[in-house]
């Protein structure tokens, strides 16, 4: 992962939060985040047309290696799950139509991965992301954090030796690796 520029979308339709990080030395840093404001959007084209084209912008800007999207889940209303869907589509043709691959991981894991606990809150994630990543203040908009988590989570999956977990999917090419990816990315540690 050394080198490499992760980028991290909470998908939405009234705020989408998205997350920049960096792989140097072996540890992640925070580039940017950010949210992408829709409500001004009466119409839901309109809005699936900005997500595309600001997530197209995100990518061309700063140019990640790798995509992670944070999959709709089943919630009660099945309308607010089939509007999350459009979004996170969106946004990954964003990415895919400029060749990135791009990964999923449901909300549960992902704070996971960051907190130890699958049902955390925004603020434990953000709480946390602050003194992993360093970020001097909490964003108003949590959904920033969202997306940084989203990025660090697949940053650690993929630097596991045991690669993906199981419940997570690839949506591009690529994958997150298992154990032939970790022997390629660390010949040093082969004896």
């Amino acid at each position: 992962m050394e080198g490499k520029t992760l980028i991290g979308i909470d998908p939405g339709t009234n705020v989408l939060g998205y997350g920049v990080l960096q792989i140097r030395n072996g540890q992640p840093q925070c580039r940017v985040l950010g949210v992408v404001t829709l409500g001004k959007y009466g119409d839901r084209y309109q809005k699936l047309r900005h997500i595309f084209e600001r997530v197209s912008a995100l990518v061309r800007e700063y140019r990640p290696d790798e995509m992670a999207l944070e999959a709709p889940f089943y919630g009660e209303n099945v309308q607010s799950m089939l509007k999350l869907g459009r979004a996170q589509g969106v946004a990954m043709v964003a990415a895919l139509t400029q060749g990135i691959p791009v990964f999923e991981y449901s909300p549960r894991r992902i704070k996971q991965a960051i907190t130890g606990q699958g049902g955390a809150s925004k603020e434990q994630v953000a709480a946390l992301l602050q003194k992993i990543l360093g970020i001097g203040t909490t964003p108003k908009e949590l959904d920033a954090t969202d997306g940084l988590a989203v990025a660090l989570c697949h940053y650690y999956i993929c630097s596991s030796p045991f690669g993906t977990v199981v419940g997570e999917r690839s949506a591009g090419s690529g994958g997150a690796g298992g154990w032939a990816a970790f022997v390629r990315d660390n010949p040093d540690k082969l004896r």
